[in-house]
C-alpha cells in the first residue's frame, strides 16, 4: 500500500471534493480513506472522496463516500468525474457515460470557442418517488407535503424522493436561521422513518423558475452545494406546481448556481461548473 495518496482537489458550486485514480493508488479501505481525508481539520478536508475506476459497462466509473465513510451518489461529484476524465484524457471525447452506484449517467463537458471547458451537463435519471428508493417506512405510495412527526404533536412538512440519492424537500418563505437550521436538520436525517437517514433541502422559491436552497447532506452535515439535492428542490417545486413547468429552474446554494431541467415525463438534466483547486498528496497516519 503506498504511503502517499496522489489527489486531486474539486469543486462544484462548493461542494468540494478529493479526487483519486484507482489505478494511481491501488486497493484501498475506501471508507477508512474517506474518513481520513475528509477530515477538515486532520485530512485534506472535502464533503466527499471521489474514486475513479476503470467500468466494464461505461467509460468510467464513479465511486463516492461521504465524510463519514458511507457511500453515495453525488450530482456535483458526477460532473467533477467528468471534468477530470476529459482533463486527463481518461475518455477521449466530450460526452461519455459515467457508471455510479445509481446506474450509468450520460455526462457532457461544454466548452467556449478557445476550448476552454465552461460547463458540465450530467443526465441524472428518472426522479421516483416510491417510498422503497428512499428508502422510507410508510404505509403510502408517495411521500408528498408529508407531515414528518419530529416530536409529539409537532408536524414538519416535507416531500421525499431520490434523485440517485435519497432527499427530503421542505418549503419556507425564508430559509432557516442557524439555531433552526442545526436543530431540526438532524432530526430528519435521521428520523426514524428513514432507515438509512435522507438529506434534507431547505427551499425558498424566489421567482417562477427560481429557487433558493440550504442543505443538510447526510453523513455530511452542512454543505455549500448539493447536486441531487438541487435536482430534487426542483423536482419538487415542478411538481407541486411553484414553479413553471418545462422551463430551467435556476437552483442557488451558498456555493453558486446549477440549471435544473425536468418536463415531468423524462429524466432530469443538471448543468453547472466543476472546477480543480489543486492536486496534492496525501500521506496516510
Amino acid at each position: 500500500m503506498l504511503d502517499a495518496i496522489p489527489f486531486t482537489k474539486m469543486q462544484g458550486v462548493g461542494n468540494d471534493f478529493v479526487v483519486v485514480e484507482q489505478k494511481r493508488v491501488g486497493p484501498q479501505n475506501w471508507p477508512a480513506l474517506a474518513l481520513q481525508m475528509c477530515s477538515r481539520h486532520s485530512g485534506a478536508g472535502a464533503d466527499g472522496l471521489l474514486v475513479i475506476m476503470r467500468s466494464s459497462v461505461a467509460d468510467v466509473r464513479m465511486r463516492m463516500f461521504n465524510p463519514d465513510g458511507t457511500e453515495d451518489m453525488c450530482g456535483n461529484g458526477l460532473r467533477c468525474v467528468a471534468r477530470y476524465a476529459a482533463e486527463h484524457l481518461l475518455v477521449l471525447s466530450d460526452v461519455m457515460q459515467v457508471e455510479t452506484i445509481a446506474g450509468i449517467r450520460q455526462a457532457t463537458v461544454h466548452r467556449d470557442n478557445s476550448g476552454a471547458v465552461n460547463s458540465i451537463s450530467v443526465e441524472m435519471g428518472e426522479p421516483n418517488f416510491q417510498p422503497s428508493a428512499i428508502p422510507a417506512i410508510v404505509d403510502s405510495d408517495t411521500i408528498i407535503n408529508f407531515p414528518l412527526e419530529l416530536e409529539p404533536d409537532i408536524f414538519f412538512p416535507v416531500t421525499v424522493l431520490s434523485t440517485g440519492s435519497a432527499h427530503a424537500v421542505t418549503f419556507v418563505e425564508v430559509l432557516p436561521d442557524d439555531e433552526t437550521f442545526l436543530s431540526v436538520s438532524p432530526l430528519v436525517e435521521s428520523h426514524p422513518l428513514f432507515p438509512e437517514r435522507v438529506s434534507l433541502m431547505w427551499c425558498q422559491i424566489t421567482g417562477e423558475n427560481s429557487i433558493r436552497i440550504r442543505i443538510w447532506e447526510r453523513g455530511a452535515g452542512e454543505t455549500m452545494g448539493c447536486g441531487t439535492g438541487a435536482c430534487a428542490a426542483a423536482v419538487a417545486a415542478i411538481y407541486d406546481n411553484r414553479v413553471l413547468k418545462n422551463t430551467p429552474i435556476e437552483v442557488t446554494s451558498p456555493g453558486g448556481v446549477l440549471e435544473i431541467s425536468w418536463n415531468t415525463r423524462d429524466e432530469v438534466i443538471m448543468r453547472g461548473p466543476a472546477e480543480t483547486v489543486y492536486s496534492a498528496c496525501y500521506y496516510l497516519t
